[in-house]
């Protein structure tokens, strides 16, 4: 018997916060904070520092994206992503 692999859920919303910091919430509601400070010194990731582009970020297809076509791993999100209790306003 063959298994389906399971899929991590999928980011649904996301703010982008002070400090470099993403507040996400997934499909299934459950909402969370990510540092994105780790990333920033990756030469894919180093644009983000600039705090005006940073704060483009937005869901696309499940995961965040920002305006310069850079996006992040939607299992990344999930896997390092810490919980939160405070759910996103819609």
């Amino acid at each position: 018997m063959t298994r389906t692999p399971q899929l991590l859920p999928r980011v649904s919303c996301v703010k982008p916060l002070d400090g470099f910091l993403l507040q996400l919430e997934s499909k299934g509601g459950k909402s969370g904070l990510f540092d994105m400070n780790p990333h920033l010194g990756l030469p894919a990731f180093a644009r983000l520092r600039d705090g005006n582009l940073f704060f483009t970020a937005k869901v696309e297809r499940g995961t965040v994206v920002w305006d310069d076509m850079q996006d992040m791993s939607p299992d990344t999100l999930y896997l390092l992503c810490t919980s939160s209790q405070t759910p996103l306003a819609a």
